[in-house]
């Protein structure tokens, strides 16, 4: 009893080394503090996860042009390179079908998939993606994730899906389809449907339909690895490829080899666009995924920190042979369901993997090529959120239509133009916002009582008095808009204008053009003898209006923090507070 005692303490003072080593040079922030017990269900959860996982990153290599192999590279040293360098105790970061098909649909003009060339493209865009990730973290650009809405996120992904399926296509019916664009790809599908391989047909039929039902009732069964490991010993028994189904052949055994991917200068440069398009997609999707489970489970969310865990797994896949990988939001959900609560899950994760590289990669080459097309899919299909679609819908048509534009742009112009397309109308809708605000008036309703109405020629708050909100900051693509709606407000007065009140609650920046403009259209004001009086100013708005000179202009006199005061100075205070709108 005293030596189990002596043990235990023994252990735990390692531990505390450990965490104290460990803090001081930022490492295993999401494996460490860990208890016994913790680390025997973190451990059980990975090796739940690798059973479903598994066939799911062969599925990913396949989506990404890659030999088989390098699907589950991914899951063995960038995993462990997360988690001594990552912050998140649940993001799992492997293969992702969308930066595979980022990388592929370019890579697969530059070289043969799967050729020897293709997989050394294939590790310097992860290793460019890499050098991305690493300038962000030394920038602290972890915030550069925001400018990626979720709502173009949801098309862009359902445009990938859309995709993934039609490339999948061709194996699960047996058509070879020799053109790398979606629309080309479906054209010569429909064109040889008539050449169906009946057998392939049924077998990916059947695949699908099981991972599908398996989903919907029995949400834990691993369906994708017993359909793998299902096929592989059908195919070996019944000899699959002498029937006319194709099989993946010959499988690379043994662990990864270490070795830089050697590619020309100008190859170099052709692929920087490449990495920079998978480098927004795992900066936007790695963030959602860790800020949605550490927000379940009430923990800190520290991007930067994962961003530079990215940047160590995506250099640990370029330097073995494997190719980009990312913060997956489904397989990080994948892992929650199997009971992960620290990347020690993770960890146990590649550790299987090793077992499965050593022992059993040989039996990898009877996996037909249906299957695995079949498990790629059902992602696929995944993939398309009709759901999400369906409340963007409802909630904000305008949003929506957005996120249909993205998609098609993803399945008619490329991924790599659909990611960009799907950044820059995430900017667009922010600076449509901004650049057309919503503008308000107090007016007499009914019964009389003051109340917001939106901003129109014709409507005056009292007579002599407009009280007007401006509902953003005022800058040089909007101010024009502001000055324009103020003359027409003012101008089209049922009475003569006297006070003309803004209530700048929304407004916390003003830039030199805005200012320029303000000045030119108080001045005129100033000569209509219309008062301008400004309420409900910020210490932000009040140093800028001092900066460009517009305190001076408008006079600090009427310069107010409250609406209250500012209505006071035109002696309409008691009436407003009577009316209940301060």
């Amino acid at each position: 009893m005293r030596h189990t005692l002596t043990q235990n303490c023994h252990i735990d003072r390692m531990q505390a080394r450990l965490e104290k080593i460990a803090a001081r040079f930022s490492l295993l922030k999401a494996v460490l503090p860990l208890t016994r017990a913790a680390a025997l269900r973190d451990t059980f959860a990975g090796v739940m996860l690798a059973s479903m996982d598994i066939p799911q990153v062969l599925g990913y290599a396949r989506i990404a042009g890659m030999p088989a192999v390098t699907g589950l590279y991914t899951v063995f040293l960038p995993l462990v390179a997360f988690a001594f360098f990552g912050a998140s105790r649940h993001l799992v970061v492997a293969a992702d079908s969308a930066t595979a098909t980022i990388f592929a649909s370019t890579l697969s003009t530059m070289a043969p998939t799967a050729s020897a060339e293709y997989v050394a493209l294939a590790g310097m865009v992860a290793l460019l993606t890499a050098l991305l990730l690493l300038i962000a973290r030394v920038f602290k650009l972890g915030f550069l994730a925001d400018f990626l809405s979720r709502t173009v996120l949801v098309g862009f992904l359902a445009g990938v899906g859309v995709q993934v399926g039609v490339a999948m296509l061709g194996d699960m019916l047996g058509i070879t389809t020799t053109s790398s664009r979606t629309t080309e790809q479906a054209a010569q599908i429909v064109a040889h449907l008539a050449h169906v391989n009946v057998p392939t047909f049924a077998i990916s039929f059947s695949v699908v339909a099981a991972i599908l039902l398996a989903k919907r009732f029995a949400p834990r069964l691993p369906v994708p690895l017993l359909a793998v490991v299902g096929g592989i010993a059908a195919s070996d028994v019944y000899h699959f490829a002498a029937h006319g189904i194709a099989t993946l052949g010959p499988v690379a055994g043994g662990l990864p080899p270490l070795r830089f991917p050697a590619v020309s200068w100008r190859q170099m440069l052709d692929l920087l666009p490449v990495a920079a398009s998978c480098f927004v997609m795992i900066v936007a999707q790695s963030a959602a995924a860790g800020r949605v489970f550490a927000q379940r489970y009430h923990e800190d969310v520290d991007l930067n920190a994962d961003i530079l865990g990215l940047a160590a797994a995506n250099t640990a896949a370029a330097f073995t042979g494997a190719f980009v990988v990312n913060g997956s939001p489904t397989q990080t959900a994948m892992a929650d369901r199997a009971g992960s609560r620290s990347q020690l899950a993770q960890v146990a994760f590649a550790a299987v993997v090793v077992v499965v590289l050593l022992f059993f990669s040989q039996f990898l080459q009877y996996l037909p090529h249906c299957v695995l097309a079949g498990i790629v899919f059902t992602i696929a299909v995944g993939l398309i959120n009709v759901q999400s679609l369906r409340d963007i819908r409802r909630e904000s048509p305008g949003e929506f239509t957005l996120a249909v534009v993205t998609a098609v742009a993803v399945v008619v112009l490329g991924v790599e133009h659909g990611i960009l397309i799907a950044v820059a109308l995430s900017l667009l809708r922010h600076v449509r916002h901004s650049y057309r605000p919503h503008t308000m008036l107090l007016a007499p309703g009914p019964d009389g009582r003051w109340q917001p109405v939106p901003s129109r020629p014709g409507t005056q708050t009292a007579p002599g008095l407009i009280v007007y909100r401006f509902g953003a900051d005022l800058f040089y693509a909007n101010d024009h808009f502001f000055v324009e709606e103020v003359r027409e407000i003012i101008d089209q007065a049922p009475s003569k204008v006297r006070w003309f009140v803004v209530d700048a609650s929304a407004i916390t920046d003003l830039d030199y053009s805005a200012a320029r403009s303000l000045t030119d259209l108080f001045d005129s004001l100033a000569q209509q003898n219309v008062e301008v009086i400004f309420g409900r100013v910020n210490r932000y708005l009040r140093a800028d209006m001092d900066r460009h000179g517009i305190t001076e202009i408008v006079k600090p006199s009427c310069i107010f923090s409250t609406l209250h005061e500012a209505l006071a100075a035109v002696g309409v205070a008691g009436d407003a507070r009577a009316q209940g709108v301060m």
